[in-house]
C-alpha cells in the first residue's frame, strides 16, 4: 500500500519532471514510484526540504539538517561486491570487505520493493571537472536535502537538453529509512554501503549522513580512474600566479584546508583530485568543511559560507528563535559540516583544474614532537610516506583534552576510500613525480620541543614561512642535513625561521626523552609498513627509516 493515503501536492510537484532524463528509473529496477523529482534547482529543493520538515532555515539562509543516528561515516558497514571483473583488482581487507553477488541482488531487490509508492529525488551530475575524465553519476535519494547536498558537491549538467539525454555511468541510491537484516543479508548491522562495480551501482541504507554519498562517489573514482592512468588523490590543491600547482595531502587535523586556503593562490579544490597527463582536476563542485568551533578570523571564507543561502549545514546547533548558529556546540557531534558550492570561495579557480604540480606537500601532525617542521623527500621516500599516511589524532573536545593522541597510519592519506593496493597508487605517483620533475616535502604541523602535553604546537607562522619558501623555490637553494633514521633531507636554514626550530632534538630539554620518542616513532613506521611490503618494490621499502642507534 502506498505511504500516501492523501495525495498532498508538494511545492515543486508540477515541475518535478521538467528536466527528467529519457533514461528513466525503470532502468534501475525502480517502479511503481509515487513522485520522482528530477534535477530540481536549489530554490525548489529548499521549498521541498521545508515543506517535508527535513530541515530548517538558519540565519542568513543556510538550511540546517540533522543526519540522525549517524553523524559520520559508518566505515565498518562498507562492502564491495566480489565478482569476476574486479576479483583480481581490489585491495580486499579492512576497508574493502567482500560481499557476494547473490546477497547484493537480494538486498537490492528488497530495497527496490521498499521504495515503491515513495517519492524520490534525482540529481544527474558529473564527478570530475575535466571533460576527458568526468564520470556521469546519477544520485537517487529519499530525502530532498540529500539532493541539495549532491547538487552542491558534484557538478550539475549545464543544459536541459544535456539532462534529457543523460545516461549515468554509475548510480548511487541512498535510502536512510531502509534497514538491512544482518542475519539475512550478511551485513554487520542494519546500516550498509555496498558498491557493485560490475552493475555500476552503490546502495546506501540506514544512514542519513551526507558524507556517505560523497565518499561513495570518491571510492568509485578511486577504482576507475587509475585503470586509465589517472592518479586519484585525497588531497587539496591550489595554484600560484605563476601557474605552479601545489598538492596538499593530509589527514584530518593536519592543516590541509587551512594551509591550502592561501589568498595569494587560487583554490582548485579542498579534498579530492585527479592527476592526468593533462594536469590536475577537482573531482567535486563544492566543499564539505568541518565547522566545529570555526573561527571567523582564522577561516573567514569558510565561516562566511555558514551564513550563505544554498549551504547545507549538518548537525549544526542553532537557536530556533533567532536562528543564529552556535558553531561551538557539539551536542550532536564534533563532526559538524557545511556543504557549499566551490564558487562560494572567493579565490576558487572557476574551471577547477590546472597544470601539473611543481610541489607536493605531505602534512603530518606529529604528536611525538620528533619530526622536523619540513623535510625534502626523494621520489621513493615520497612513495613510502604516501603509502604510510602518518599522523596523530588529537581529541578536539574540551572533555578529552587530557587524553593521549592516537598514532594513525592511513594508506594514501585516505585508506577507507582506496580500492586498489596502495602501491598501485604510489607507483602512479612516482611515475608522475619523475615525469614532471616535482619537488616533494614532508611538513610537520604537530608538536615541537616535546611530545604532546610537554612541548607546544608548531607555530603556524613558521609553517607558513617554510611552506612559502618551498613553493617559491627558495628551499631548493639552501644547505641540508640528512636525518639519521628517516634519511630525508632537512634544511639547515630558512629566512624567518630560527635554525633551532629546524632541528627537533635541539628544541627538547631532555635529549634522552627525545631519542626514545624518535626511535619509537621510527619503529612504528617500520611495523606499519610490513603490511604493504608484499607487492612493494625494494627501493620503496628501503626508503623508510632504518632500525639503528645513533
Amino acid at each position: 500500500m502506498s505511504q500516501y493515503i492523501i495525495d498532498v501536492k508538494t511545492p515543486a510537484q508540477k515541475q518535478a519532471k521538467a528536466t527528467a532524463s529519457d533514461y528513466g528509473l525503470k532502468n534501475h529496477g525502480l517502479i511503481n514510484l509515487h513522485n520522482v523529482y528530477w534535477n530540481l534547482p536549489t530554490e525548489a529543493l529548499y521549498e521541498e526540504i521545508i515543506f517535508r520538515g527535513e530541515g530548517s532555515l538558519s540565519h542568513m539562509g543556510p538550511v540546517a539538517v540533522n543526519t540522525g543516528r549517524h553523524t559520520a561515516r559508518a566505515a565498518n558497514d562498507k562492502f564491495v561486491v566480489r565478482e569476476a571483473t574486479t576479483e583480481d583488482k581490489i585491495w580486499w581487507g579492512q576497508y574493502n570487505r567482500p560481499f557476494t553477488e547473490d546477497r547484493f541482488n537480494s538486498l537490492f531487490q528488497r530495497l527496490q520493493g521498499f521504495l515503491q509508492g515513495r517519492d524520490l529525488f534525482v540529481q544527474d551530475s558529473y564527478a570530475g571537472s575535466d571533460p576527458n575524465y568526468r564520470l556521469p553519476v546519477r544520485i537517487i535519494t529519499e530525502h530532498a536535502w540529500h539532493s541539495l547536498f549532491v547538487r552542491n558537491m558534484l557538478r550539475p549538467a549545464e543544459t536541459n537538453e544535456e539532462l534529457r539525454k543523460f545516461i549515468p555511468d554509475f548510480t548511487v541510491i541512498a535510502a536512510p529509512s531502509f534497514k538491512s537484516l544482518p542475519q539475512v543479508d550478511g551485513t554487520l548491522t542494519p546500516t550498509f554501503i555496498v558498491l557493485n562495480f560490475d552493475q555500476r551501482t552503490c546502495i546506501i541504507g540506514n544512514s542519513g549522513y551526507g558524507g556517505e554519498i560523497k565518499k561513495a562517489v570518491f571510492t568509485v573514482l578511486n577504482y576507475l580512474l587509475p585503470l586509465q592512468g589517472v592518479l586519484s588523490m585525497h588531497c587539496s590543491a591550489n595554484v600560484g600566479k605563476d601557474d605552479q600547482v601545489a598538492l596538499f595531502f593530509g589527514l584530518s587535523g593536519t592543516g590541509k584546508t587551512t594551509l591550502s586556503a592561501d589568498p595569494k593562490r587560487g583554490l582548485i579544490g579542498d579534498d579530492e583530485h585527479g592527476w592526468s597527463d593533462e594536469g590536475v582536476f577537482n573531482f567535486e563542485g563544492g566543499c564539505y568543511a568541518k565547522v566545529i568551533a570555526l573561527s571567523p578570523t582564522a577561516e573567514p571564507q569558510i565561516h562566511a559560507c555558514t551564513r550563505r543561502y544554498g549551504t547545507v549545514l549538518e548537525n549544526v546547533v542553532f537557536d530556533p528563535v533567532s536562528r543564529l548558529l552556535d558553531l561551538e556546540d557539539d551536542v550532536y557531534t564534533e563532526n559538524t559540516r557545511a556543504a557549499y558550492p566551490l564558487h562560494y570561495i572567493d579565490n576558487a579557480v572557476p574551471e577547477a583544474r590546472a597544470g601539473h604540480p611543481k610541489n607536493i606537500i605531505m602534512l603530518t601532525c606529529d604528536a611525538s614532537g620528533v619530526m622536523p617542521p619540513i623535510a625534502r623527500l626523494t621520489p621513493e621516500q615520497a612513495m613510502y610516506h604516501f603509502i604510510s599516511g602518518y599522523t596523530s589524532k588529537v581529541a578536539g573536545t574540551e572533555i578529552d583534552l587530557g587524553k593521549e593522541p592516537e598514532i594513525t597510519f592511513s594508506a594514501c592519506f585516505g585508506a577507507p576510500f582506496m580500492v586498489h593496493h596502495p602501491y598501485y597508487y604510489a607507483e602512479l605517483l612516482r611515475n608522475k613525480i619523475n615525469k614532471y620533475d616535482v619537488n616533494c616535502w614532508l611538513v610537520n604541523t604537530g608538536w615541537t620541543g616535546g611530545q604532546y602535553g610537554v612541548g607546544k604546537r608548531m607555530s603556524i607562522k613558521h609553517t607558513r614561512t617554510l611552506l612559502n619558501a618551498a613553493l617559491d623555490g627558495k628551499l631548493l637553494e639552501v644547505e641540508y642535513r640528512t636525518d639519521p633514521l628517516f634519511g630525508f633531507k632537512v634544511p639547515k636554514h630558512c629566512e624567518g625561521v630560527p635554525d633551532q626550530v629546524l632541528v627537533p632534538a635541539e628544541t627538547w630539554d631532555d635529549p634522552d626523552a627525545y631519542k626514545q620518542k624518535y626511535l619509537q616513532l621510527a619503529a612504528l613506521f617500520i611495523e606499519n609498513f610490513k603490511k604493504f611490503a608484499e607487492g612493494c618494490s625494494q627501493d620503496v621499502i628501503d626508503a623508510g627509516p632504518v632500525k639503528q642507534d645513533f
